[in-house]
């Protein structure tokens, strides 16, 4: 497969224009453990940006970082020109959402119920129109579950709308985890590896899935291992190793530079360079 360069992004959202988000020299340190050292990330809206990394690199634990599951050491994070406090709950309702590593539904809930569950912190009902079930809250119900139905339409998850959430296919498992993430009105996706486990066919369909959101009007944060299916996707990517930023570029800078090949393939040179070559 030949890498051909991202989808363009939705007018008035190229990358390049003002970033939504801004990470400065964030740090995370677990005892003696530095696992993320000072990392800088800016993200425009409508981009699509790749966080690659060999494993152990600290790029799941940069996301959670910028998601408020671990407050860092040190550094900052502003969305929108606002610092986020460290609460997942408040970057939620800031307006960023992720997917995790492992799939975490609810898995004895239905598609619907469980994104359904994403559209929560946009409701406003309390919990005494909670108990009483009055006008207002049957309301947000309402709402709450056609916004859940037009996503699973719009992720092509219809079909499993009364189902469990277990018996899904593991590709719907991962494609219903970001129609739950999308249910909160993020204008930040980030994604923990979506591609793993799926199969080629599955691959591609993720893709265009991807591309189908950021012509929403969001921008997006992908991390991921397979190579063919990162350097198809984004607009540039960013390179951990050690905790620390390696580089970061457009994919044709990244898939040349050396530092990259050897770092992230852990390979010799002359094999490191074959490698990059056949993920073209």
């Amino acid at each position: 497969m030949s890498i051909q360069p991202a989808n363009p992004p939705a007018s008035g959202t190229a990358p390049g224009s003002e970033p939504i988000l801004q990470a400065r020299g964030v740090t995370m340190r677990f005892g003696g453990l530095t696992a993320v050292d000072g990392v800088d990330l800016d993200v425009a809206g409508g981009e699509i940006v790749g966080l690659i990394g060999p494993n152990g690199a600290g790029k799941t634990t940069f996301f959670n970082c910028l998601t408020g599951l671990y407050p860092p050491t040190a550094g900052s994070i502003t969305f929108r020109g606002q610092r986020l406090a460290p609460k997942p709950y408040r970057v939620a309702e800031a307006g960023i959402s992720r997917t995790f590593q492992n799939i975490r539904l609810f898995p004895n809930m239905t598609a619907l119920e469980n994104v359904m569950v994403g559209r929560h912190c946009r409701t406003r009902e309390g919990l005494l129109s909670a108990i009483g079930r009055g006008p207002r809250y049957r309301a947000a119900e309402r709402e709450a579950r056609q916004t859940a139905r037009e996503l699973l339409s719009f992720l092509d998850l219809d079909r499993h709308a009364s189902a469990i959430a277990r018996s899904l296919p593991y590709g719907d498992q991962r494609k219903l985890e970001i129609a739950r993430a999308l249910a909160s009105d993020p204008g930040l996706l980030l994604l923990d590896e979506p591609a793993a486990g799926m199969n080629p066919r599955e691959t591609l369909a993720l893709r265009e899935t991807i591309f189908k959101i950021r012509q929403r009007g969001l921008s997006v944060v992908v991390i991921e291992h397979d190579m063919r299916f990162i350097f198809n996707l984004c607009d540039r990517l960013v390179v951990l190793a050690r905790g620390r930023k390696l580089t970061e570029g457009r994919p044709d800078e990244v898939r040349a530079d050396e530092r990259v090949i050897a770092t992230y393939l852990g390979t010799a040179p002359g094999t490191a360079e074959q490698e990059a070559s056949d993920a073209r």
